[in-house]
């Protein structure tokens, strides 16, 4: 007897051990190490994809019911993929959340409520940053972090705003102001919401709450007729999703930093930085597109009627797809890029910075908190520095062009439009490959490996442009033209 319970015993520990090693292979870390990607990465792409179901729960069991349950639906999903991803590390987020809860309960529709807000959301943010920081892109809890932080800061000007009188306001103003005094359900809702907790898109408090409400429908009284619209995105970000999948261990920012790439010729060196510069901005466009396509489902895409009656479903929009792969243009891949986040900082920073009566100061000043906004590496600072640059340059030549007879009438001609493309896409994604390598590769000494490598291309090239080009325009702008623009 003994011996047969024995024997019992030790089917079930090789069974339990079987059974503990069948798990283990199925963990998400071999599976990530099968795909060629990180346990962190694995897991936000899950999160991402798993607003969907969320999204479908949501219209069918949670569309037109209490305010409550509503709140509490995206505070706990909120929650439940803050753990998945972070772990225990979700009380970051939930600390700063309550924390700003008591910030406008205690100090009201106050410029110092304001202050503290900014101060106290950017110093934990940049503290994450510094803590945590390491030579590499690794996904950790500072990540959603920074979504957070500019939906908190904003969440304390617009309540801000619902304080004071109305004709003070401008329209945009008036259309975010909060009037009435958020509860910390409907706190942590907004914070929280599935859709856009981990990588954006930012939207008000005031959009919030009308999804809530049910009113961002077209169709009233039923849910949203979006799941076509919402499907179209998932698709589109499926397509550069598994596009950087199979060409990401092919064109690598690592290779910059090999000798092999030293070795190689000028032209090779350029031209793989513009296919880099290019490819590398994929990933961002594949989560954006499906956290806007989850957005969509739920309702909160909903952006009206446009002038046919046709729903447009595009108030969560980070991207602007067609823009972002035919421009030629710096400004163009700008507005087409991360839209909700520049229109945050448009919103809320630029253009609080009319009172310095200078643009090109209140724009810096933007590229500045959007660079400390990103991290502490020095690589962000000289890419958004760049970008400073190559705007002032483009707006330059742009106005050369528009303000010389003979320099458009050549730009007009018919035949040679392709080559003008041509070249002008050349120098465009050589020179954003250029910016991104700093943005990228963070630490001082990896950036300034690339650029010797390439001679410092991209700022000897800016930097001559910015001063011969005030020349040139003196030199082939007619006077009467400077006169009538004077006037």
């Amino acid at each position: 007897m003994a011996s047969a319970a024995e024997g019992d015993v030790g089917t079930a520990a090789e069974l339990a051990r079987v059974l503990r090693g069948g798990f283990e292979d199925l963990s998400l870390s071999k599976l990530a190490t099968s795909l060629g990607a990180s346990e962190q990465a694995l897991r936000l792409i899950i999160s991402i994809f798993l607003g969907y179901p969320l999204a479908l729960f949501y219209r069918h069991y949670l569309f037109y019911k209490e305010s409550y349950l509503i709140h509490l639906f995206h505070s706990f999903t909120g929650l439940s993929i803050a753990y998945f991803n972070f772990g225990s590390q979700l009380y970051h987020s939930l600390l700063c959340v309550v924390f700003q809860f008591l910030i406008l309960r205690l100090m009201g529709r106050t410029v110092t409520a304001i202050l503290t807000t900014f101060c106290f959301q950017m110093v934990y943010l940049l503290a994450g940053y510094y803590f945590t920081a390491t030579g590499n892109y690794d996904i950790k809890w500072t990540m959603p972090h920074c979504v957070l932080t500019l939906k908190l800061i904003g969440l304390a000007i617009d309540y801000f705003d619902g304080g004071k009188d109305q004709n003070s306001l401008t329209s945009e103003q008036q259309k975010y102001a909060i009037r009435d005094v958020p509860s910390f359900l409907e706190v942590a809702g907004f914070s929280y919401f599935y859709g856009a907790f981990l990588v954006g898109p930012q939207f008000s408090m005031n959009h919030y709450m009308k999804l809530v409400q049910g009113k961002l429908t077209d169709r009233q009284g039923t849910i949203p007729n979006s799941v076509l619209p919402a499907l179209k995105r998932l698709g589109l970000g499926l397509v550069y999703l598994v596009g950087y999948t199979l060409l990401s261990p092919h064109i690598s920012e690592d290779y910059l930093l090999t000798e092999d790439y030293e070795k190689r010729d000028f032209w090779f060196r350029c031209m793989y930085l513009l296919v880099w510069g290019k490819f590398v901005l994929y990933k961002y466009v594949a989560c954006w597109l499906v956290t806007e396509g989850v957005c969509i489902l739920t309702g909160l895409g909903f952006n009206g009627l446009d002038e046919k009656g046709e729903a447009k479903w595009d108030a969560c929009a980070n991207m602007k797809v067609w823009l972002f792969e035919t421009t030629p243009r710096f400004t163009g891949t700008i507005a087409s890029f991360n839209i909700n986040t520049n229109a945050w900082v448009a919103r809320y920073f630029f253009k609080r910075l009319k009172f310095l009566g200078n643009k090109e100061l209140s724009q810096g000043l933007s590229l500045l908190f959007l660079a400390l906004w990103h991290g502490l590496h020095s690589g962000y600072l000289v890419c958004f520095q760049m970008e400073f640059l190559i705007v002032l340059v483009e707006r330059q030549a742009a106005n050369l062009i528009r303000e010389s007879p003979t320099l458009s009438s050549l730009a007009s001609i018919t035949i040679l439009q392709p080559l003008y493309y041509l070249v002008q896409q050349t120098i465009h994604w050589l020179f954003m490959g250029y910016s991104m390598a700093a943005f990228c590769l963070f630490t001082w000494d990896k950036w300034f490996k690339v650029y010797k490598s390439i001679y410092f291309l991209g700022h000897i090239f800016f930097l001559s442009l910015l001063f011969i080009l005030p020349y040139v325009h003196k030199a082939v702008v007619p006077r009467k033209e400077k006169l009538k623009k004077i006037k």
